[in-house]
């Protein structure tokens, strides 16, 4: 079964604005045939070493506060001012 189509080449060409000649299609197909079989193959080694493909999952936490010694961090600053840290402007005014 082909992964790709002569026809299929010639429309992805088409839509990318990619000039081919019909001599030039088979070896793009072809080309494009054996990057897919490997896409597969790769797809296929993934599953069988994990049971199945990594799911993008957003995982929610509710925030928890938790005390900090705010003098120890700031001792860790070069320079500070008051509660906050003193650095060097990057945005000049004009």
């Amino acid at each position: 079964m082909a992964l790709i189509t002569k026809d299929e080449v010639r429309k992805i060409a088409h839509l990318s604005r990619i000039g081919i000649h019909e001599d030039e299609v088979e070896a793009i197909t072809n080309e494009l045939e054996a990057v897919l079989a490997y896409a597969a193959r790769v797809n296929e080694v993934a599953c069988n070493q994990q049971g199945m493909l990594p799911q993008n999952v957003n995982v929610f936490r509710e925030d928890q506060a938790r005390p900090c010694d705010a003098e120890r961090i700031k001792a860790q600053g070069p320079e500070v001012e008051e509660d906050y840290f003193v650095v060097p402007a990057i945005i000049e005014h004009q």
